[in-house]
């Protein structure tokens, strides 16, 4: 038989990471009218969720066990294993049809075990990292790239369309984790250009809110540089997305390129230009906090 389609009312919803993009997914969700269950490392994160109707549980299994569908966005690889093929995770609580979709940007390797591991017990998996930060998942606007079986996708698209408005389902279970690959690599080269641009700028004496009006909406303008040029001039380096979580989608990347014999300088140098970033304590701040590790560099302190 096929999949049944998402619908409110009807298809019960599984959430694993409530943090500062999961937790608005799965609100948007809800929203619609999907009944969800939730877990997350720490309770407190989850409140919001909880508060607006959705339910607890204490494991991803427990989550599983309660729902047709379990989403999960966690920090790294070895939380994406522990949450679906752990002893206490999705996939040991889940029946035959229940769709399993890692939001999570994680390895595409894993996301080809995770499926493996899924299809083996009648289980449905999917890779569907997301672009957009925390302004795209507040605002259910994100990028989600899919890899997996095409059927599980028609499946869960209503889903999708709760929390985003660019929806591609890139080819097989890999397919949508090597997409974001190509996501961060664009976006690590671009980070480096707009801080050093910025500090230039700075250094140079300009008033930095007449350049940024110049140069935004020109050839140099990228999302990037709308939607965190204005954070970086109000020195404000808190995170849409965590430093040391860019370190290692960045990490994974790399492995993947030299697997395929390809050689990436330009992500090379922005991983270390990172890690010098984390080394100087600022791993839990946002992506673009790499100004201050490029101000540190040059001795330029405001």
């Amino acid at each position: 038989m096929p999949l049944t389609r998402a619908e409110p009312g009807k298809t019960r919803i599984g959430w694993i990471g409530t943090g500062v993009m999961g937790r608005w997914m799965c609100q948007h969700v809800m929203s619609k009218g999907y009944q969800a269950t939730v877990y997350n490392r720490s309770r407190e994160k989850a409140q919001p969720l909880l508060e607006l109707g959705a339910t607890w549980a204490d494991t991803p299994k427990a989550v599983a066990e309660r729902s047709d569908v379990v989403f999960a966005i966690v920090g790294f690889p070895a939380d994406v294993r522990e949450v679906f093929l752990g002893p206490q995770g999705a996939l040991a609580g889940s029946r035959p049809d229940t769709v399993l979709v890692d939001m999570t940007t994680s390895e595409p390797s894993l996301a080809v075990e995770i499926a493996a591991a899924a299809k083996a017990r009648g289980v449905h998996a999917l890779d569907a990292p997301v672009s957009g930060g925390d302004v795209g998942a507040r605002n259910a606007t994100l990028s989600i790239m899919i890899g997996g079986d095409a059927a599980a996708v028609a499946a869960v698209q209503p889903l999708f369309e709760c929390m985003g408005k660019t929806i591609i389902h890139q080819g097989p279970p890999g397919a949508g984790q090597h997409t974001k690959m190509v996501n961060q690599i664009l976006i690590a080269a671009n980070m480096v250009a707009l801080c050093e641009g910025l500090l230039y700028a700075y250094k140079a004496g300009l008033d930095l809110e007449k350049v940024f009006q110049s140069v935004s909406v020109g050839a140099a303008g990228s999302k990037a540089l709308e939607v965190l040029g204005p954070r970086i001039l109000a020195r404000n380096f808190e995170p849409g997305f965590y430093v040391e979580h860019f370190i290692k989608d960045m990490h994974i990347a790399l492995d993947e390129a030299e697997r395929m014999n390809l050689a990436l300088p330009g992500l090379a140098l922005a991983k270390q230009l990172y890690e010098s970033l984390r080394a100087q304590g600022y791993g839990r701040k946002g992506t673009h906090a790499l100004m201050l590790a490029l101000e540190a560099m040059s001795n330029v302190k405001r």
